[in-house]
């Protein structure tokens, strides 16, 4: 997910120089996505380690910056609620219709300009999760 984020041209429309809360948000939308797409009875246990394993990163990276306890407990609390307000605006991704796609990225990428690009990308991911199984991620076969 991270080489995902990475990809520059997700940034073009950003009407400033990204930050580390841009990189999150997107890397929380390339999460969710993935976590739409792959879950299932089978691979419940799995995606919690995965979902586990992604926030525990995200604290040892907000340690890293240099927070304290109480800092780093109320932003991980901020990340987790955002990342599941991002997870129930994009579950009825594929029913709804590129104004309606516009709209729900507004609302948390208020800094882009021209969200129909960062729509047709997610369009492309969310379709490209689709032809992909989870063990071509875990097994680091996907290269981005």
């Amino acid at each position: 997910m991270i080489n995902y984020t990475r990809n520059k041209n997700l940034y073009i429309s950003l009407s400033r120089d990204d930050t580390f809360a841009d990189r999150l948000t997107l890397f929380l939308l390339h999460f969710s996505f993935f976590l739409k797409i792959y879950t299932n009875k089978n691979n419940k246990i799995l995606l919690q380690k995965i979902y586990d394993f992604n926030f525990r990163q995200l604290e040892l990276s907000i340690r890293e910056i240099g927070y304290g306890d109480q800092t780093i407990n109320k932003k991980m609390k901020d990340y987790i609620n955002f990342f599941h307000l991002l997870i129930s605006e994009i579950h009825f991704w594929d029913t709804l219709d590129k104004t309606q796609k516009i709209e729900k990225f507004s609302s948390f990428l208020p800094d882009f300009g021209k969200l129909d690009n960062l729509v047709d990308y997610f369009d492309q991911f969310n379709n490209y999760l689709k032809k992909k199984t989870l063990n071509s991620y875990l097994k680091s076969v996907s290269n981005p």
